[in-house]
This record gives C-alpha cells, sequence and structure tokens, in this order.
C-alpha cells in the first residue's frame, strides 16, 4: 500500500489496529453465540460475510473505504478463528484431542507459508499488483473453509469424555 497507494506507514497501520480491535471484540460475539446456532454456523455466516467484504476494499483506493472495509472484515473473517480451537478439539477423540488438534495448525502454518511468495509472484512476475492475487486468496480461502464446515459435523453439546477410562464415569 505504500509503494501502491503512496501511502505512510501509519497510514497503513490504522486498519490492522482497527481490524485487530474488532476481531478482538467479535470473537467474543461469535464465540457466544455458538451456544445457541452452533460452532459450525458460527463460522460459516461471519466467512461468508467476510468474503463479500474483501472485494470492497482490495478494489478500491479510496483510503477511507479500505479502512472501514477492512476494519469491518475483522469482525467476521477475522473472528472466526477464536472458535477454531474449541471445534477442532471437540472433532477428535480425547486419547489425541491435542496431537490432533496441533497436527491441523502446524498443517495450516506449513501451508501458510506458502502465500508470501505465491502472492508475491502474481503481483511482482505477472505485474498484477498485490489486490487481485490477495482477492483470490482471502475469498478462495474463505469459500473453501465454509464448504469445509457444511460437510463437517456439528459439535455443539457434544460430551468430551475418553473411551479408555481407568476408573468408569458415574
Amino acid at each position: 500500500m505504500t509503494r501502491e497507494l503512496h501511502l505512510s506507514a501509519a497510514q497503513v497501520g490504522w486498519p490492522l489496529v482497527f481490524s485487530n480491535g474488532l476481531t478482538f471484540i467479535f470473537s467474543f460475539f461469535w464465540g457466544a453465540l455458538t451456544d445457541s446456532i452452533g460452532r459450525r454456523w458460527a463460522m460459516i455466516i461471519p466467512a461468508c460475510i467476510g468474503a463479500f467484504v474483501a472485494p470492497i476494499y482490495l478494489l478500491t483506493t479510496d483510503y477511507m473505504t479500505i479502512l472501514i472495509a477492512f476494519s469491518i472484515q475483522g469482525a467476521f473473517a477475522g473472528a472466526i478463528y477464536g472458535i477454531n480451537p474449541s471445534y477442532t478439539s471437540e472433532r477428535f477423540p480425547t486419547e489425541i484431542r491435542a496431537t490432533a488438534a496441533a497436527f491441523c495448525y502446524h498443517m495450516g502454518a506449513v501451508a501458510g507459508a506458502f502465500v508470501p511468495p505465491i502472492l508475491t509472484y502474481f503481483a511482482i512476475e505477472r505485474g498484477m499488483g498485490f489486490a487481485i492475487p490477495m482477492l483470490v486468496g482471502t475469498v478462495g480461502g474463505l469459500v473453501s473453509f465454509v464448504i469445509t464446515l457444511f460437510f463437517s459435523p456439528e459439535t455443539k453439546g457434544q460430551v468430551l469424555v475418553s473411551d479408555l477410562q481407568i476408573v468408569p464415569g458415574e
């Protein structure tokens, strides 16, 4: 943004500050909503909204539009990651829960490590700028997230009890 839109470092930073603040606040909101609508829908709804907000800030050069839309993105697509740990934990048996959840997160980190070089390749080598590759990555990622959740089981109300018990529960 500093090079393409000629913005200062402070102007680039403010959308991040507001987005992170809304991510923090709305993580509580979407987390609380999981008790009434379920974990899957509490992640599907904000991910869908985030997919529609992404083009607004990525396809404009107006600073106020970027500031507001990117901040709104934090309240929706940014806040879905507050629910992921509990949802992931509830998908695995107690005996392997920590290991399996950590494996999933680390596989995501491995895949995520390829994002900067791929975005940079398309932006620089293909002359697309960063906006279009980021839009494709953001919307593509959110769509695949929604599709995966749509076909995944709901874990709301699941009782987390080990199958291997030394002393049977009462």
